[in-house]
């Protein structure tokens, strides 16, 4: 499945896709390193994971350089993730570069994720939200649900977004 380019705005200049080829994916999978292993200090064979195979992988991209990512889990393994409900997705391993941050990368990653999303069937996008990110995702509309937990070592909160 293919998402139509995002159209570049002037100031950003960047396009956000589905990373379809291998370089695409190697690419998201290097700006998950530099932000979750490299400035959070997730260690590296938890990064990665069964899930990053089947997953739909986004990549925002200005002139041929990786600017962040994210991915959607659907199906058997979005329910894994979620209590088991098939109808929802799952969005992680949502990572904009330090040198992206505040051209609206994220957003556009997330806008792209339910995109893909929609294009599935799916009613609703789940996801396990870092504490210090939880205004971000509730101004694109999702609301936290149940109690704060650690993963990776770092507070999460559950939350979730009807599409």
């Amino acid at each position: 499945m293919s998402l139509p380019p995002s159209s570049p705005s002037p100031s950003s200049s960047y396009v956000v896709r589905v990373a379809e080829d291998p370089a695409d994916r190697e690419a998201c999978f290097a700006v998950r390193k530099e932000v979750f292993v490299g400035e959070q200090g997730v260690p590296e064979d938890i990064e990665y994971d069964a899930y990053d195979a089947g997953a739909v992988h986004v990549l925002a991209v200005r002139e041929g350089v990786a600017l962040g990512t994210g991915r959607l889990l659907y199906g058997e393994a979005a329910a894994a993730q979620n209590g088991g409900d098939r109808s929802v997705g799952s969005l992680g391993r949502l990572a904009v570069a330090k040198s992206a941050r505040g051209l609206g990368v994220g957003a556009a990653l997330v806008r792209a994720i339910e995109e893909a999303a929609r294009a599935r069937g799916l009613r609703a996008v789940d996801l396990h939200a870092q504490t210090h990110a939880l205004g971000f995702y509730e101004r694109l509309g999702y609301e936290a649900y149940g109690p704060e937990y650690l993963e990776a070592g770092i507070p999460h909160q559950a939350m979730r977004r009807a599409l």
